[in-house]
């Protein structure tokens, strides 16, 4: 008689996709998540006894639970098969005690990096135990972060008597970093500088259909740097460039090669899906979370496309490195391949190096030949990820790289005059056939600020077409935005891969941080919160005691350190500050910020407020007055339908935002895609945003490039 085995997952589409690899054999449920946490309604942590934790199992898992242990009873084995962390293995430890397996030799651990039949069958041949030292981890990091949250947050709401105030190891340091970068804008002062240009020709040969033009800048004024404060030092300078003759002094050639990105990690990815495709990183998440859960493929059933999306790590398996490289080698060509098979060094703190790379499960399913089985959001992000794993196993692409010195002066034995002009031209596209990384504002390649220049020789004169000085101002550092953030928080080890979606949903979510286009801000509130907490509670904002604490942390589970004195050694001074602040907090009074307008019913300004669902405006004689509308957030587009209202940004009652006529109900345009305010180039309507490069429009269907941003793409290598 076979035995009776029973798989547990977390979720239901990941139960269906398993069960399909793994037959009539076994039966497979889901957990739907986690089945224990602490309690809601109280702290649920034992601090006297060891910091000894309380679980509870939630009412809405009670019948879950109730199922489970039945069929858990009745198996003969029970394989606990959740995701492959810390998390995850909690979530196994969790399962074991609610459903009282006792039992180590009914017990058993798999673990699987993609749901695929060959990597199923193999973690279900080499079970193993549960790993103590990760759970430890990751049960000292829920009751570090409840000490924190429970404590904090009620303090918060008594001094600033604002409901829904949090805060959070982590998210009060997101905070903290928005509001720094804000205040350092605030601080910033504009300094004139300007530029001077000359755009140059050939006088003899030909430029064998090359451009006979180039640019060339200013460099060096009798050997040293050029005074260009003011206009009046600039315009001097240009007056006598006026009266030079130029001629070339030296010209250098060298091939640079341009290597490929890594494959991603949790942290790269949610960056990479907000420059190109406009994701947020929950949503990001989201979409690569059914993914790697499994999606309906033609002929193949239900299958995990990628691997496991919350990691750290960079490294890829041998068989899907091996499998990328012929398909390159047989797609593109041997001179496609690189010379050895590339490894990539992970950069994080504290990075699980034994987990892979986000990849496809296998580069054999092109996303276009898939792309009627998926949404448009799981099809471009399932493409960005295959593109960056096929680029990460290409050569190299190579540039053939010029530097042309120019002298000038009023003659050949007065030059006080330096001009430099760079030039690049792409020689081999290597991985650039296939994918190249976006780039966050003001972090664009030197490669694509360059252009082609003719061929010249030292000692060759040259005509002066025209100078062109340029004013300019130092920029202030540039707002984060959420790909920055996570770029931010990842690099001060602050967070892990798990928390950087939650975190950033949250900061917004409680009225601490505000997107303006894909810029964060921080709101009064947020600053508030911040300066209270610097104040008062200076370790757990400060980003290097974060991410000591998140080493600390990672110390459970690699190194077995004992998880009751990583809380010890940080509660005892925390609750010394704590009963400190509870006296030293004065209770502060929040100013509602104006709306600029008064309200139609009784004339008393409105008030921009926060709720639920974003920012409304409401009258600042309530509960006198109860009138109250929403905020509208302009575009600076006009209605394509009426022509009398602006677009508007809106959200849904489940949050996702979307862009309407402000002018509703009177006009019931709306649209999900971003209004851009170029118009369409082949009709004239209406351009929405469908990726960081791309534009399509609402009336005809016509996609065309963006020209609102500086496409990250683009092969070809601009001027300066």
């Amino acid at each position: 008689m076979a035995k009776k085995k029973l798989v547990i997952v977390e979720s239901p589409t990941k139960a269906r996709t398993v069960g399909r690899f793994l037959g009539r054999d076994y039966v497979v449920e889901a957990s739907v998540g986690h089945i224990r946490d602490l309690p809601a309604n109280r702290l649920g942590v034992d601090v006297a006894n060891g910091f000894a934790p309380h679980y509870v199992i939630p009412e809405k898992k009670k019948d879950i639970v109730k199922k489970l242990k039945g069929q858990a009873r009745e198996a003969d084995d029970v394989y606990l098969a959740t995701d492959p962390d810390r998390e995850g293995e909690a979530i196994s430890w969790h399962l074991a005690e609610a459903l009282n397996l006792k039992n180590p030799e009914k017990v058993h651990r798999v673990e699987f990096h993609e749901i695929t039949k060959e990597a199923i069958l193999r973690a279900f041949a080499a079970p193993r135990s549960i790993d103590t030292h990760l759970v430890e981890a990751q049960q000292a990091r829920r009751i570090l972060d409840r000490l924190v949250g429970y404590n904090l947050s009620p303090l918060l709401r008594r001094k600033i008597s604002k409901r829904g105030l949090s805060a959070g190891r982590v998210q009060s340091v997101a905070v903290r970093l928005v509001v720094d970068r804000e205040r350092e804008i605030e601080r910033f002062v504009s300094v004139e500088y300007w530029t001077i240009d000359v755009e140059l020709a050939k006088q003899r040969g030909s430029a064998r259909g090359r451009a006979r033009t180039f640019v060339a800048s200013l460099a060096q004024v009798n050997g040293g740097k050029p005074d260009l404060t003011t206009q009046e030092a600039a315009q001097a300078i240009a007056a006598g460039l006026e009266k030079s003759a130029f001629e070339v002094a030296d010209v250098r050639q060298r091939e640079v090669n341009r290597q490929p990105a890594a494959p991603f990690t949790t942290s790269t990815l949610q960056q990479e899906a907000s420059r190109k495709l406009g994701f947020s990183s929950k949503r990001t998440m989201a979409v690569a979370q059914q993914l790697y859960e499994g999606v309906e493929v033609g002929g193949e059933g239900n299958v995990g496309l990628i691997t496991y999306m919350r990691t750290d790590s960079t490294n890829i398996a041998d068989s899907a490195q091996r499998q990328t490289l012929d398909f390159v080698r047989q797609t593109y060509g041997p001179e496609y391949v690189p010379a050895t098979p590339r490894v990539f060094k992970t950069k994080a703190k504290g990075a699980q190096e034994a987990h892979e790379a986000i990849r496809p499960t296998s580069v054999e399913r092109l996303p276009d030949a898939i792309k009627p089985g998926l949404s448009q959001d799981q099809y471009r992000l399932y493409k960005l990820i295959w593109q960056r794993m096929v680029a990460s196993q290409m050569a190299a692409a190579v540039f053939d790289s010029v530097t042309v010195d120019v002298l000038a002066g009023p003659s050949p034995a007065e030059q006080p005059y330096l001009l430099r002009a760079t030039g690049s031209t792409l020689k081999f596209k290597g991985f650039t056939a296939v994918y190249t990384e976006g780039h966050d504002e003001g972090d664009e390649s030197d490669n694509e600020k360059q252009r082609a220049l003719p061929p010249l020789e030292a000692g060759e004169p040259l005509k002066r077409e025209k100078i062109v000085p340029e004013q300019h101002f130092t920029q202030p550092p540039p707002r984060y935005t959420e790909a920055t953030l996570v770029k931010s928080l990842e690099e001060n080890g602050v967070g892990r891969p798990s928390t950087y979606a939650p975190t950033i949903s949250t900061i917004q979510d409680r009225g601490y941080v505000e997107r303006s286009g894909r810029q964060l801000q921080p709101t009064s509130l947020g600053k508030l919160v911040t300066d209270l907490l610097a104040e008062h509670f200076p370790d757990i904002i400060d980003v290097k005691f974060t991410a000591g604490m998140e080493e600390r942390l990672d110390d459970i589970a690699t190194q077995g350190s004992p998880w009751v004195q990583v809380l010890e050694s940080f509660y005892e001074p925390f609750e010394t500050t704590m009963r400190q602040a509870e006296r030293d907090i004065p209770e502060v009074s929040l100013e509602p910020e104006l709306a600029g307008e008064l309200c139609e019913k009784c004339g008393m300004p409105m008030v921009i407020k926060f709720g639920r669902f974003g920012k409304f405006i409401a009258c600042s004689n309530y509960p006198t007055c109860k009138n109250a509308k929403s905020f509208m957030v302009k575009v600076g587009v006009k209605c394509p339908q009426c022509g009398q209202g602006e677009l508007v940004e809106k959200r849904t009652r489940r949050g996702r935002l979307f862009y309407s006529c402000s002018e509703y109900p009177t006009c019931d345009f709306a649209t999900w895609q971003r209004p851009l305010p170029t118009p369409c180039p082949q009709c004239g309507g209406l351009l929405t945003e469908v990726g960081r490069t791309e534009a399509k429009c609402q009336a005809c269907g016509t996609t065309v490039p963006r020209t609102d941003v500086v496409a990250d793409d683009a092969l070809a290598v601009s001027s300066r």
